[in-house]
């Protein structure tokens, strides 16, 4: 596993140093590249399951929306639902896993801070507006769903930790793109976006 991460954490500071100041060559390059590299991660997990799977098919769905972003605007209706299978396949990877207790102030935050997202961007989103409002409600219902809380173990706190980046990521990326940007926003929202990824693979190894 050592050299899949280097190969991994390596790969993804190539893109989020391309998001903040390096040429569109390099973003195009290394964003599937280091996907690729967390998916071949993925499949050498020594305790590789049949739930494995949901977690290579989150990652293969997740490079499909990344390259339907890189078209035309008019594509990015299916890259948002790309991500929205993605996020689906990762939250069935944790439901499968959890245990029937609920633990009130999770989701009670996980709403305030949807609906908050929503009506920071809703006037923006025009015909997007409910193709995004469902994927971040799918965003929220997977870090919902790995209930660390209930099962302090390893492998479900770097499942969660890796759901809550993917949901920061998110955050990040939706707030920029549809209401203002600001600097390194691109490299925040990758960082984000890679760690959580890759925790959420580790989480198989433990």
């Amino acid at each position: 596993m050592l050299w899949s991460f280097i190969a991994v954490c390596f790969s993804a500071w190539l893109y989020v140093d391309a998001s903040y100041r390096g040429p569109v060559w390099q973003r195009w390059v290394f964003k599937p590249v280091t996907l690729l590299l967390l998916l071949l991660l993925a499949w050498q997990a020594p305790m590789f399951e049949a739930l494995g799977y949901l977690v290579v098919a989150g990652l293969l769905a997740t490079l499909v929306g990344d390259t339907l972003t890189l078209l035309p605007r008019e594509r990015l209706l299916y890259a948002i639902g790309a991500f929205f299978l993605s996020h689906l396949l990762y939250t069935i990877y944790f439901a499968s896993q959890m245990t029937l207790s609920f633990y009130w102030p999770l989701p009670l935050a996980l709403v305030v801070i949807g609906v908050a997202l929503i009506a920071v961007i809703w006037t923006r989103l025009e015909e997007l507006r409910w193709p995004i409002c469902t994927f971040i409600g799918m965003t929220l219902v997977m870090v919902w769903l790995e209930l660390w809380f209930f099962r302090p173990t390893d492998t479900s706190l770097s499942a969660f930790v890796g759901a809550a980046l993917l949901l920061l990521s998110n955050i990040v990326w939706l707030g920029s793109h549809y209401r203002k940007r600001f600097t390194a926003d691109n490299a925040i929202a990758s960082a984000c976006y890679f760690a959580g990824h890759f925790l959420i693979v580790r989480s198989l190894y433990l």
